[in-house]
């Protein structure tokens, strides 16, 4: 069956994917007919899954009936104890943790909204989005709480620290008394810059032991709250990698229509390839085991994974932190379904010196985004498990996750495309110099030449929390400028070239380092590897690559350019390159932080020693 066949199957009137037209903001935008009102929609049927296994965190195991009750209690916990209205932000800053999910859930089920934030930041980044958002609660492990206790003075907003013990030891972790009243003791301390109230998760629950203890609490209904579809649920900080943070504030609209678009996506691969990308439908009978390596804080991880496989009753194993070797062990441990994140993660699991050593055979489907894939990889993922599906996507912090998927044979076809975009989604590429609001119908046709990719739909996010130039500058007609380098075929299928921002500009040709990243790849010594511009004092810039060996290779500069220049044009071969001992430098969502690798490589540091130049 042809993919437009499939779709318009699916779609069809009556069915469980058909579309209507709706306003949002103004703008009429094609959604879909059957998406969910809000998360509290969601959650309702993630308690429906009652007895099964939701999260796996080391060894210990949580039910969907247990995370409702640990959910709807600590609900009226933010509501009774702490004041939270809807509207409110209430954070989180931690690292995957059976209690992050819980308190994501509570936060949007009263109607707060959940700021999910980057774990890896240092105490002033915390601290920044903290006040940048005004949140009143922040949930946070206790390597968060040893970050955050010397710039709590500086969150006047700030009512309560709630701290989860991800080490379980059963420590009394934060021993100031609690305010009895939340609108007077509290509100006051905050508003003087006082010690913020801090608390342990189980004694805000009111379970008690080293663990959870989510066998302690009674069967609680949510509090009674109205949630529109269009309020806000969401803030994620965008993981640009210089200047500050932006909060991209996302909708429960926003949140349903991904979900509904990964459901439909599943839908469309079980009817054409007779198996689903994930084992996932929107009607599952079996459940899906997904390993989560990506961080929570990010929307892949958040929205494209939990909040999914809460609807569908999948069960998510999650790790303290990613190792492929530990990878290897759940995913044999677990009969995990789905693994993946994003490309780099993959790589290193079909790296591992165990892999031969674990049985894999639950494997039905690997899955990666957020970053562009080696067409190699398809290939290696292809012989280790023949029959699980390969499945490659994209989407944006400000697109809620998902926008294009590419999967099964499609991706076979066309290892280097992240596929067309799903059917409430425009994706438009507009040539530079565009000085319109909105693409012409002309831009969302096939397009040779790269130009920048704009996306519409109902999973586009609603802006940049209090930043009216910077959302005026990105979004339009409920357009998204994503600053991504693309071109259409005349399938509609997307092929990303390369961030505008990461363009190599060598003697007026643009290079764009994505494509030159692919190619070295394809070398069978290269393990990782990463493109930048170096200043040249006649040609503005020249091309340079940062790489690592697979282990006991080696190589020359001189050859990787010859391999290089086999594949492409001359004046994108890299003329500099440094070998690095050690990982590349990446944020959460798995991008290569290039300033900090360029800064390295001129440093010529002692793990990256510059071996010349290969003309």
């Amino acid at each position: 069956m042809s993919l437009a066949e499939a779709t318009a199957r699916l779609t069809a009137p009556g069915a469980l994917f058909e579309m209507e037209e709706v306003t949002i903001r103004g703008v009429p935008t094609r959604t879909w007919k059957s998406a969910p009102t809000s998360l509290r929609d969601v959650l309702a049927l993630a308690r429906g899954y009652g007895d099964a296994d939701f999260v796996v965190y080391e060894g210990e195991r949580t039910t969907f009936a247990q995370h409702h009750r640990a959910v709807a209690t600590l609900a009226h916990r933010l509501i009774d104890r702490f004041g939270v209205q809807p509207g409110d932000r209430v954070a989180i800053a931690m690292r995957n943790l059976p209690e992050w999910v819980i308190a994501f859930w509570a936060t949007v089920a009263v109607g707060a909204v959940a700021v999910p934030l980057n774990a890896w930041w240092a105490p002033e980044e915390l601290r920044f989005a903290l006040a940048d958002c005004g949140a009143v609660v922040v949930f946070a492990d206790v390597e968060r709480t040893g970050r955050l206790t010397s710039v709590l003075g500086a969150l006047p907003a700030l009512r309560a620290l709630v701290v989860a013990d991800e080490h379980r030891s059963g420590a009394p972790l934060v021993p100031d008394p609690v305010p009895e009243d939340p609108t007077t003791a509290a509100t006051a301390a905050a508003r003087t810059g006082a010690a913020v109230a801090r608390h342990t998760f189980n004694e805000v629950l009111g379970t008690a032991g080293p663990g959870l203890g989510l066998g302690q609490l009674e069967d609680l209904e949510l509090p009674d709250v109205v949630i529109g579809p269009d309020d806000d649920a969401t803030i994620f900080y965008t993981s640009g990698t210089t200047g500050r943070p932006k909060g991209a504030v996302g909708t429960h609209r926003n949140a349903a229509s991904n979900l509904m678009n990964l459901f439909f996506l599943n839908s469309r691969s079980g009817l054409r390839f007779g198996t689903a990308l994930t084992g996932l439908t929107a009607a599952s009978t079996q459940q899906s085991v997904f390993l989560l390596s990506v961080p929570l804080f990010h929307v892949t991880g958040c929205q494209a994974v939990m909040i999914t496989y809460a609807a569908s009753g999948g069960r998510l194993v999650m790790m303290h932190h990613f190792e492929p070797e530990r990878a290897l062990t759940l995913i044999e441990a677990e009969r995990v379904t789905t693994f993946g994140g994003v490309p780099a993660m993959v790589l290193q699991v079909l790296s591992s010196p165990e892999l031969a050593a674990h049985d894999l055979s639950s494997v039905r489907s690997v899955s990666f985004g957020g970053a562009p894939a080696p067409v190699d990889l398809v290939r290696r993922i292809t012989e280790r498990f023949p029959d699980a599906q390969s499945s490659n996507g994209y989407g944006l912090t400000e697109t809620s996750a998902t926008t294009t998927m590419n999967s099964g044979p499609d991706y076979l076809a066309r290892p280097d495309s992240v596929g067309p975009p799903v059917p409430v989604s425009d994706v438009a590429v507009v040539p530079e110099g565009f000085e319109g609001d909105e693409p012409e119908p002309r831009h969302l046709r096939a397009s040779p030449a790269p130009g920048e990719l704009w996306v519409k739909g109902p999973q586009v996010v609603r802006g940049y929390w209090e930043q009216p130039e910077e959302t005026a500058g990105a979004f339009t007609r409920g357009w998204f400028r994503t600053g991504d380098v693309g071109r259409l075929d005349e399938d509609g299928f997307v092929y990303l070239v390369d961030r505008a921002t990461d363009v190599v500009i060598r003697g007026g040709e643009n290079v764009y380092p994505a494509e030159v990243e692919s190619a070295l790849f394809e070398h069978p010594a290269v393990a990782d590897c990463a493109v930048l511009g170096v200043a040249h004092p006649v040609l503005g810039e020249e091309v340079g690559a940062v790489v690592v060996l697979q282990p006991g290779a080696k190589v020359a500069a001189d050859e990787l350019a010859a391999h290089v220049r086999l594949r492409l044009a001359p004046f994108k071969v890299p003329t500099r390159f440094w070998f690095r001992a050690v990982p590349l430098p990446r944020n959460p969502a798995g991008k290569v932080l290039k300033r900090v690798l360029r800064d390295d490589a001129l440093g010529k540091g002692p793990d990256m020693p510059d071996v010349g130049r290969s003309d």
